[in-house]
């Protein structure tokens, strides 16, 4: 096997200063000062278990070469491999790039075209057969990157032992699932977890990571029931009673209606009760039917399945994850800084002096600012990340929590960055407001209008938006006094401790929450 190895690199690349002529099976070209090599419907890389067609490009310096550290870089939910300009400023650095759609998207027998179904393929048909979205499995979709990089290091053109991951949204959960999983993969024929080789039997590892806007529990950040508390250990077994997983949150209906419609129109889901660990078209039904959740156990099986196998969080972490640098964004109602924090405190009790970096600010989904000075900041810092981990540059990244505000107007600067060493650090104070009145709440009470100016996909996604500030019938206002002097610098997670006396089924009452920047003299909030 070893001798087969070295006969395929020879092929693939020439001596030093040549360039390698394919990746992957994929010619390459010279553009754009880089040598791309540009995946399409008649050069596609068969998924892990050769039950999908996945549309991939690989970029490597202009000189090519071996041996490379390798940078992965993967999309968003419903969207595509990136292209030259974005892969060609990490080839510019010395760096392999690939990237591929995930199963079951656009090229990778998403589409009816590249399904071979319009128009026919007999090719692309059988071999998309069973290709569907499979949601960022941990079997499956990670397990997809996880070939494609041993792929190209046989080749010879990578190092298996510098590999980087990183991504945005979807991708961000890709990103924390193969930092997690670090030298492991997860294999579905035995449901075991092994370590991670080359087809031709190379050690595999991540090196570095940095997971951008991702989730780390996908059931709490699509049905919360707001057991995630900022400065709490949250519970790693999902079944037990007053975890992220027990009792089952409430929908946030606009975001998952939007998501599921972006995935079909972007791509394949599985035909409804085909596929029990993929099954969009009956999860989707389920979760629309609206609450109590926990006495079906259709649902409950869903909660367990996701957990399981699409959420970085309840992986096996008898191993310390690959150096992680996560972002995620204060005012992005999908997957916000919880789902860094409750990976991040986790990691830091288990593996004190592992490498970590965490920066939040206003960015990532609806209602996220995403400042270009600030973006800036980030990319920046992720250069240095991998930099350090993957080639061995500058000095060791510091491990600690970098913060800007979110600002209104939004052409407004950020304030900051605020560092500290850990997010406790962050927070030297509070603002305590302490109410014995009683007041009641109703499950109708409230202004629709209110709702919908905050409603991340009615609203029209502006974090900046404002409603009139009066006390609304329903609700239970609480107000503080007006901020004395100039004022003060509002971080970390506000938190309501209080008594209910709840009418109603047992199990079924949830508050929902709104902290308030409210004008002067009764001005708008």
């Amino acid at each position: 096997m070893a001798a087969a190895a070295a006969a395929v690199a020879c092929s693939l690349v020439a001596p030093a200063g040549a360039r390698a002529v394919s990746a992957l099976n994929i010619p390459c070209s010279a553009q754009k000062g880089v040598l791309f090599c540009e995946g399409d419907s008649a050069h596609r890389v068969a998924g892990w278990d050769g039950k999908v067609l996945l549309d991939t490009n690989v970029a490597l310096p202009a000189g090519g070469g071996t041996n490379l550290p390798l940078v992965m870089l993967m999309h968003g939910y419903g969207g595509q491999k990136m292209g030259i300009d974005d892969m060609k400023p990490w080839a510019d650095r010395g760096y392999a790039v690939l990237s591929y759609t995930s199963r079951g998207f656009n090229g990778s027998c998403g589409s009816l075209a590249a399904r071979g179904i319009v128009p026919p393929d007999p090719t692309s048909l059988a071999a998309c057969a069973q290709g569907w979205i499979k949601l960022m499995d941990t079997r499956y979709e990670i397990r997809d990157a996880q070939n494609l990089a041993g792929r190209l290091a046989d080749e010879g053109l990578v190092d298996g032992q510098r590999v980087g991951a990183t991504g945005q949204s979807y991708g961000g959960g890709f990103s924390m699932a193969l930092a997690a999983l670090r030298d492991r993969i997860w294999d579905a024929t035995d449901n075991k977890l092994k370590p991670w080789t080359s087809p031709n039997g190379k050690p595999m590892r991540i090196a570095a990571a940095a997971p951008g806007i991702p989730w780390t529990d996908l059931v709490y950040s699509l049905v919360p029931n707001g057991r995630t508390v900022d400065y709490l250990l949250t519970p790693t077994d999902y079944t037990k009673a007053g975890s992220d997983g027990n009792p089952v949150g409430v929908l946030k209906q606009s975001f998952v209606a939007g998501l599921f419609a972006s995935g079909e129109a972007t791509g394949y889901y599985s035909p409804p009760g085909v596929d029990p660990g993929a099954d969009l078209h009956q999860w989707f039904a389920l979760t629309n039917a609206g609450e109590p959740y926990d006495s079906n156990p259709q649902t409950r099986a869903v909660v367990a399945e996701i957990a399981a196998h699409h959420s970085s969080f309840y992986l096996d972490n008898s191993h310390q994850p690959a150096p992680l640098f996560i972002s995620n964004g204060f005012t992005d109602d999908l997957f916000p800084v919880d789902e860094a924090l409750r990976y991040a405190n986790g990691l830091r009790e288990r593996y004190p002096n592992a490498p970590l970096k965490l920066m939040f600010f206003d960015w990532g989904h609806m209602r996220g600012s995403n400042k270009a000075a600030d973006l800036a900041r980030r990319d920046a810092a992720i250069v240095e990340w991998f930099g350090h981990y993957l080639k061995g540059e500058s000095a060791t990244p510091a491990n600690d929590v970098t913060v800007l505000t979110q600002t209104c107007p939004k052409a407004a600067a950020s304030a900051g960055p605020f560092t500290a060493a850990n997010w406790t650090d962050l927070q030297p104070g509070e603002v305590r407001l302490a109410s014995p009145a009683a007041q009641t709440i109703q499950s109708g009470g409230g202004d629709p209008t209110v709702n919908q100016a905050v409603d991340p996909i009615a609203g029209g996604g502006n974090a900046c938006a404002t409603t009139a500030s009066g006390n609304l019938g329903g609700t239970a206002t609480y107000r503080f006094a007006p901020a004395a002097g100039n004022g003060y610098t509002l971080l970390g997670a506000p938190t309501i401790t209080g008594k209910f006396a709840v009418t109603g089924p047992p199990g079924t009452a949830e508050i929902a929450a709104r902290l308030w920047d409210v004008a002067p003299n009764g001005g708008p909030q």
